[in-house]
């Protein structure tokens, strides 16, 4: 497979706007609308839109999103389809990546996974895998494929994850990430590991203090990595920390905006791509 279909440009990726040049925009929000126009595609309710360029039609970033089977309430289509329209949207507007403004859902056994270069798996405390979508992921990424995973809090959604990491990965352990990565600096410089809560856990303390975590157990946000046998990263395992809503909500609050999306979901998300896509 070749990790770099679809984004011949990326490794000249450059962001062209500061942070400071966000600008919110509007627009209905909610938790896994699938609703589709007339064209077919999902309605974007307020989401910029662009036509891709017919020169670079075959050259462009996807977000592409695993759908899988989950004991959770909620699992693979959190935060859908807001998070990634809004994302690819950033991607488009503050770097030189040529993106698709809709991104597509695969499952694991979908033979076009091996068609994209990234995919995103977001909740999976509850995960469960057949053997056969387990040794697709195992050769989806040890032949150059990278992996994000987003959006799962507390030791028992970490263990429920862990159990389906190691089945696919039996001889292979995650490690932590340090701040000193190359992924936390690659092209939005970032003083912290940083933590995103889901809007609704969200606040700021009566000292002036930013809460951040979403109950016990969640205090201490980790990402963790799991490395092929050149040490090159194939997987980024966000826990107790949820960049997923970061993207999903804007136009909702212009505080959680702020003080979580700009300044930290959209910039680590981005770095994560350009990190991927360049190693």
């Amino acid at each position: 497979m070749n990790r770099r279909h679809g984004v011949v440009l990326i490794a000249i990726l450059a962001v062209c706007c500061t942070a400071a040049a966000f600008a919110q925009f509007g627009g209905q929000r909610g938790r896994y609308r699938d609703l589709q126009g007339a064209d077919g595609r999902v309605q974007r309710n307020g989401v910029p839109d662009w036509k891709l360029d017919e020169k670079f039609r075959n050259d462009v970033f996807t977000f592409v999103r695993i759908r899988y089977r989950s004991q959770g309430r909620w699992g693979w289509q959190t935060d859908y389809p807001d998070a990634d329209l809004n994302f690819s949207y950033r991607l488009q507007q503050l770097t030189s990546m040529h993106t698709d403004p809709d991104g597509v859902i695969i499952e694991l056994t979908d033979p076009r996974l091996f068609d994209y270069p990234f995919i995103y798996l977001i909740e999976p405390g509850g995960i469960y895998l057949e053997e056969e979508e387990r040794k697709a992921l195992r050769t989806y990424l040890l032949n150059g494929g990278f992996l994000m995973v987003d959006d799962f809090w507390g030791e028992q959604e970490w263990e429920g994850f862990e159990r389906e990491l190691k089945q696919v990965f039996p001889d292979r352990k995650w490690e932590d990430i340090p701040l000193e990565h190359p992924v936390f600096h690659c092209v939005y410089d970032l003083q912290e590991r940083p933590q995103i809560p889901a809007i609704g856990f969200a606040h700021e303390m009566a000292n002036g203090e930013i809460y951040s975590a979403q109950g016990y157990g969640t205090e201490e946000v980790h990402y963790r990595a799991v490395y092929d046998d050149n040490g090159r990263m194939m997987a980024f395992i966000g826990h107790n920390t949820d960049l997923g809503d970061g993207w999903e909500r804007e136009g909702e609050d212009p505080w959680y905006f702020k003080e979580f999306s700009e300044k930290k979901a959209y910039p680590l998300g981005i770095n994560v791509i350009f990190y991927a896509m360049t190693h």
